[in-house]
C-alpha cells in the first residue's frame, strides 16, 4: 500500500510539472490557484493591462479568493510594485459605482478591505482598482499607470500544440519550420507589433522567395472583402528613416532574405508611409502606419523550445 501511494505522489508531482508547462513559460504555476500568474512590472493604463493579459490568452488578475488575493501579494513582495500597488482587473467602466471584475464577479463577493478614506471617487474619475502589497484596495483613475498581474486558470481542453502555444490558430509550416497566425482584426502597425509580442510571436518576418510564397498562401486564404484592405502588415519599418527600411529584428530587407517591392513602390504617400506590408501577389508595399490591417505573426522553433524547458 505505502508504494502504490508513493506512485501515486510521483505521478502526482509528474503531471504537475507537465502541466507548468502547458501555457507558456514566462507564467508561474501555483497549486493553490491551480493556474498560473504573470506580474509585469512595466506599469500601464487599466486598458492597456487588461488587453495584454487578454493578448497572452489570460485575464487581469482580481483577488476573487483568498488564495488568489495570496499569490497576487507573494508576487509582488520584493518589486517595486510592492509599494505602488498593482491594477487588478476590478471595474467600475461600465457603470460608475458598480464594481465587477472582468470576468464578472461584484467586489462585494471579493475577501477584500477598502484603504482608509477609500473609496473616494476623486474628481468623479476613479473606475478601476489597485490593491497594495499588504492586501488593501483603493480607488485610481483608468488612466494612472501602474504595474499589474495577469492570471490563467488551468481548464481540462488546453493543450501545447508542436508550435509550443496553446493558442490553436498557430500552425506549422513544413517548409519553413516556423509557425504562423493570421489576424484578421484589423490593428495599427505598432498594436499589430504588441498582439505577436504578447502571444510569445514576432509580426511575420520574410527571408526568402520560399517563406514569401507561404505567406502569400496563407493571405489567399482570406477574400478581399473579408479585410479593410488588401495588404497585410508585415515585421518591417523604415524606423523614421524614409526609405531605408529594416526588420524589426534589425537587418536590412536585403540581408533578411526578401527585398521585393511591388512596381511602384514605395511610394510614401501622404502624409507619409512607414510602415511595412505585402500585398495579396507576395511583394512588398510601404503603409501608413496608422491604419488598421490584417498582419501575420511568426513563431520560431526556438520559441518552442524556450516554452518546453523546464
Amino acid at each position: 500500500m505505502d508504494f502504490i501511494l508513493f506512485l501515486l505522489s510521483l505521478l502526482t508531482v509528474l503531471f504537475n510539472g507537465i502541466d507548468c508547462r502547458l501555457f507558456r513559460s514566462d507564467y508561474q504555476f501555483y497549486q493553490e490557484v491551480d493556474g498560473w500568474v504573470k506580474l509585469h512590472q512595466v506599469p500601464a493604463p487599466w486598458e492597456d493591462a487588461r488587453l495584454r493579459c487578454e493578448l497572452e490568452g489570460a485575464i487581469l488578475a482580481s483577488p476573487h479568493t483568498r488564495n488568489l488575493e495570496s499569490i497576487m501579494r507573494r508576487v509582488m513582495a520584493n518589486t517595486h510594485s510592492e509599494a505602488s500597488g498593482v491594477f487588478t482587473g476590478v471595474h467600475a467602466t461600465f457603470s460608475k459605482g458598480d464594481f465587477y471584475s472582468v470576468d464578472g464577479i461584484p467586489l462585494s463577493k471579493m475577501p477584500v478591505q477598502w484603504m482608509p478614506s477609500e473609496p473616494d471617487n476623486q474628481n468623479n474619475a476613479e473606475s478601476c482598482i489597485v490593491m497594495v502589497a499588504n492586501g488593501t484596495i483603493a480607488d485610481v483613475s483608468c488612466y494612472d499607470v501602474y504595474p499589474y498581474v495577469c492570471f490563467k486558470k488551468r481548464t481540462k481542453n488546453m493543450i501545447m500544440n508542436v508550435c509550443g502555444t496553446t493558442d490553436p490558430e498557430y500552425k506549422l509550416n513544413e517548409q519553413t519550420g516556423h509557425c504562423y497566425k493570421f489576424h484578421l482584426t484589423p490593428r495599427n502597425w505598432t498594436r499589430a507589433f504588441m498582439v505577436c509580442s504578447a502571444e510569445g510571436a514576432h509580426l511575420a518576418i520574410i527571408n526568402s522567395d520560399e517563406e514569401a510564397g507561404v505567406l502569400k498562401e496563407l493571405h489567399g486564404r482570406h477574400k478581399a472583402d473579408d479585410l479593410p484592405y488588401d495588404t497585410i502588415f508585415l515585421g518591417f519599418q523604415d524606423w523614421g528613416e524614409n526609405g531605408v527600411w529594416t526588420t524589426i529584428h534589425g537587418q536590412s530587407l536585403a540581408d533578411s532574405g526578401y527585398a521585393k517591392f511591388q512596381p511602384g513602390q514605395p511610394d510614401n504617400a501622404s502624409p507619409g508611409e512607414n510602415c511595412g506590408s505585402m500585398f495579396r501577389n507576395g511583394y512588398f508595399n510601404d503603409a501608413w502606419c496608422y491604419v488598421k490591417l490584417a498582419f501575420i505573426c511568426e513563431k520560431t522553433v526556438d520559441s518552442l523550445m524556450d516554452d518546453m524547458d523546464v
